[in-house]
């Protein structure tokens, strides 16, 4: 008898330190995957971390996957080679349009939002030896926009067009980008990734550079024209002998899944991310605004059955319009 009053006493215990083993799992995959974007970037370092927070807590072998970034991601989640992306809210508004650069004609109708992210804003680094300092130095050099698909690859030129400035584009990792920036193989390396972005603070570390974004006159162009992007200052010291603010724009970044995620694990999984900020900050800063303050920055992508559950129990208001 006292035998089993131990091992109930022990279940009961388990149960009460693990409440999301305890939730209904029916439907739950074994394994899960988190669309990113390449090494070296914000998205990779954001994901593999969300990923093993997942796997800790709900018990889901989790894991984030080297992407192209936001814009392949947004088609993985919804073909279901993924069960969750990371997307900025440029593309993804393409994506759920049938304007993606990937998948054109094909309206993303089966992406619903999970949880606000942070803001993505668009940087540049050079070799302080190259002469360059801005965007109107770009004209004929060799630039990098990152990954085909990424985020960067998709708005850089068209910051470019808005500026006139015609460089010659090439596409790369971060962390392949910043070797070819430091081996004179491209001048200037554009990307869009929280701040601080790993490869730039690695860079700047080791070499004189100049990290950018636009001025007030070529932000206020650029805003005139892409109505969903923001204006954005980097925060002085946000690297290493950069001491002053630095204007440029930025994008809202949400995680993203399938409609058919069961409603229970998108719960837990919203659930997990936005009462857990401090963790959240130790895998990334900019998680700083992971918080549910932020639903709102999301104006068009229904939000899953499971997170508008999780919402509604804090008292976070979701437009009935974004009830997926």
């Amino acid at each position: 008898m006292r035998l089993f009053s131990l091992a109930a006493f022990a279940a009961a215990a388990t149960l009460a330190v693990s409440p999301a083993i305890a939730q209904d799992r029916d439907g739950w995959p074994s394994s899960l995957t988190i669309g990113t974007a390449s090494q070296g970037g914000t998205y990779f370092i954001y994901g593999t971390g969300l990923g093993g927070l997942i796997t800790e807590e709900l018990g889901i072998n989790a894991s984030g996957e080297v992407t192209g970034g936001p814009v392949q991601n947004a088609t993985l989640v919804e073909t279901g080679d993924h069960q969750v992306g990371l997307v900025t809210m440029g593309p993804a508004y393409e994506a759920w349009t049938g304007m993606s650069e990937l998948a054109p004609g094909l309206e993303h109708k089966n992406l619903r939002a999970l949880f606000p992210m942070y803001q993505t804003p668009f940087q540049a680094v050079a070799l302080t030896a190259s002469g360059i300092s801005g965007v109107s130095d770009l004209d004929g050099k060799r630039v990098s926009v990152g990954p085909a698909g990424g985020t960067a690859a998709t708005y850089w030129p068209r910051f470019f067009e808005i500026l006139g400035v015609s460089p010659e584009i090439t596409y790369s990792g971060a962390n392949d980008a910043v070797g070819q920036v430091k081996d004179g193989l491209i001048d200037t390396f554009t990307f869009a990734a929280g701040v601080p972005i790993a490869a730039f603070a690695q860079i700047a570390a080791e070499n004189d550079v100049q990290i950018f974004g636009f001025t007030e006159e070529e932000r206020g162009k650029i805003l005139e024209v892409r109505p969903e992007l923001a204006a954005f200052d980097v925060p002085a010291g946000t690297y290493q002998g950069f001491e002053e603010v630095g204007p440029t724009v930025a994008l809202w970044n949400f995680a993203v899944s399938h409609a058919d995620m069961p409603e229970s694990l998108a719960y837990e999984i919203t659930k997990l991310v936005m009462e857990n900020t401090e963790r959240m900050v130790q895998i990334h800063s900019t998680a700083a605004e992971t918080i549910p303050a932020n639903v709102d920055k999301n104006t068009f992508l229904p939000y899953h059955p499971g997170a508008v559950r999780y919402f509604d129990e804090i008292g976070v208001d979701i437009p009935d319009e974004l009830r997926g």
